[in-house]
């Protein structure tokens, strides 16, 4: 099969489309067809060896994947080949296809595309674990999201929206809080023209939110953590922009907590949590209110294309590869 194949550590430019052997799913795994794989910030740090798993060499990235179920190995129940699905994966979703531990594979709605479907292993299910168990919002609370237009950033906004909050989008462009507004994102802040503390301020009567969810970190958190409420907590959901270092003085002054906020923990952890969390968001794509973005689609022998448009911060929304 093709695949795109990482053979040391360095710049995404280095992968190659290579053709491999077939892989085979063992005890407790899934075979997949792939027919779309979604791109993320994460794919250019695991390639560089510096993600929080470290692969051996050489593999294949990819984080997300949507496609149809080809083979199960012993032991899968839920699932049988022909399923059309959407899974997690360690890494190996640039390739034709890939094998995934079956606890970490769903069946997707009837009427979710695959294109559709690769956005939500990661991005869907990563906001909504962050919001749901670790930010705790609630209808009628106001979130602030940062790196609103981004792949994850907008699936928060939505996520946000659809549990009854009050969304301010935060972004560094116009057109970026226009793609948030129309997600439904209900006030915006453009963070490279005006202070992104005093805007929310602002727009909350000096009040601040009471959730701040940050997939960028860097010089954003610290005006973040100074636009939460008493009592307000700020997701640490990625690092865009850099790891920021937090000053627990500032938590205790008003009582605000910083969390971090990993969905691999819960795939470990708690199980129940997670299936809750698909459960909802399923619910939520077949009533309309979550439509997932896909703006650019490459062909699997331009993945390196498609992630390094993503790294250099000129897109929003999903990219999708399509084996």
């Amino acid at each position: 099969m093709r695949a795109i194949v990482c053979k040391n550590w360095g710049e995404v430019g280095d992968l190659s489309l290579e053709t491999i052997a077939a892989p085979v799913a063992g005890p407790g795994e899934v075979l997949i067809d792939v027919k779309a794989a979604a791109v993320n910030f994460a794919d250019s740090i695991m390639v560089a060896g510096n993600y929080q798993t470290k692969p051996d060499l050489p593999f294949t990235p990819g984080l997300e994947a949507s496609g149809v179920v080809a083979a199960c190995g012993d032991g899968v129940t839920h699932l049988r080949p022909g399923d059309r699905v959407m899974a997690m994966l360690a890494h190996g979703g640039y390739a034709e296809q890939a094998v995934v531990d079956a606890g970490d594979v769903f069946a997707i709605p009837d009427r979710m595309g695959f294109d559709d479907g690769a956005t939500f292993p990661v991005s869907y299910i990563s906001s909504d674990v962050a919001i749901r168990w670790q930010g705790r919002l609630t209808a009628g609370e106001t979130m602030l999201v940062l790196g609103a237009a981004g792949g994850v950033g907008l699936t928060a906004v939505e996520i946000g929206k659809a549990m009854g909050a009050r969304v301010i989008a935060a972004a560094s462009s116009p057109e970026k809080l226009a793609v948030a507004r129309d997600h439904g994102a209900d006030d915006g802040i453009n963070y490279a023209e005006e202070s992104l503390k005093d805007r929310v301020m602002a727009l909350t009567d000096d009040r601040g939110v009471d959730v701040c969810f940050d997939p960028v970190g860097g010089d954003m958190f610290d005006p973040a953590l100074s636009s939460l409420a008493w009592g307000g907590r700020i997701l640490v959901v990625g690092f865009v922009g850099g790891i920021p270092r937090i000053p627990a003085n500032r938590l205790l002054v008003k009582n605000r907590s910083a969390l971090g906020c990993s969905l691999r923990h819960y795939r470990w952890n708690e199980p129940e949590k997670l299936k809750h969390s698909v459960a909802a968001l399923f619910e939520w794509y077949e009533a309309g209110k979550l439509s997932p973005l896909v703006t650019h689609t490459y062909p699997l022998e331009d993945t390196v294309e498609a992630i390094e448009l993503l790294t250099s911060r000129r897109a929003h929304g999903k990219i999708i590869v399509n084996p």
